[in-house]
């Protein structure tokens, strides 16, 4: 499976998901409003106050439900598991199907109470005209969001990081020392440590936890807001090297590669510090990299 079949993680993060449920719900209200009057077999109607209106603020509920309740399962199943884009897509055709089927049923039953307008179409027709509809209302928003993270995404890859030589109010040194420079998603300088004191990366969400080894050898842990993607991207070409979705390792503080039932894991031959997995996708990379190391 290679990595540009995977959905970015910037399109399954909690604030992402949250977002793009929001837009698509203002957009396709707004849709709906422009082009109702021109549908037959639509029937929504909030200007007015009625029970065509109170079934169409009904109707949105669940509809809002329905994507909320989808957005929150892709949420838990991309922390544990890789979606690829046909994954994503057939995902947000059920969404759009499973709209479309509620919206065919609510209509029919809706008729039938007296509550709705009647109409005189059958319930597969109902159920495809919805689906195309939903397609475009969801659709395009959708493609709007992404569009938007990504530009997002890679404006903080090369607004927030930095790697190399920085001016720090240290004691000069005979060796040059690297250092890695890490900023929020704001933009906000939050850390500032030797290559040579951090041990490893690791992602939890939208935030990482960086481990290092203060001046006085006690491992630490500093937390901020920012993608592991982020990192791998900014600092190609340093001793940070990915080896799972959830960690990225310095290389430099590799003790050994060992073989498990479960796959590979890297010892960094310190106390406190758990042997890190290393999955499939990087482990071509990672033992490349520690077997050329001098």
């Amino acid at each position: 499976m290679a990595a540009s079949d995977r959905v970015p993680s910037y399109m399954t993060g909690s604030h992402q998901l949250t977002s793009t449920v929001v837009f698509a719900t203002l957009f396709s209200l707004i849709f709906i409003l422009l082009i109702s009057p021109y549908l037959r077999w639509v029937w929504f109607s909030i200007g007015t106050i009625g029970s065509t209106s109170l079934m169409t603020l009904v109707f949105m509920g669940l509809a809002v439900l329905i994507l909320t309740l989808s957005r929150m399962t892709m949420y838990a199943v991309a922390k544990k598991h890789c979606i690829l884009f046909v994954d994503y897509v057939f995902w947000c055709l059920g969404e759009a199907a499973l709209i479309s089927i509620a919206y065919a049923a609510f209509s029919l039953n809706g008729i039938a109470a007296g509550v709705i307008p009647y109409i005189d179409i059958s319930f597969l027709k109902l159920f495809l005209s919805a689906m195309g509809f939903c397609i475009i209302s969801l659709g395009v928003p959708y493609l709007l969001a992404a569009f938007f993270f990504a530009v997002e995404d890679k404006n903080n890859t090369i607004r927030l990081m930095s790697f190399g030589a920085i001016t720090t109010d240290e004691a000069p040194s005979l060796t040059k020392d690297e250092k890695i420079t890490l900023y929020d998603n704001s933009g906000s300088l939050r850390l500032v440590v030797s290559l040579s004191n951090l041990y490893y990366i690791e992602s939890d969400d939208n935030y990482i936890k960086v481990w290092y080894q203060d001046s006085e050898g006690t491992l630490k842990q500093y937390m901020l807001r920012c993608r592991l993607k982020t990192v791998e991207e900014s600092f190609i070409g340093s001793g940070l090297v990915r080896c799972h979705r959830k960690y990225i390792v310095n290389f430099d503080k590799v003790e050994t590669v060992t073989r498990t039932k479960d796959g590979f894991e890297i010892d960094l031959g310190l106390s406190g510090i758990e042997p890190i997995p290393v999955s499939k996708t990087y482990e071509e990379n990672v033992l490349t990299r520690f077997n050329s190391r001098g």
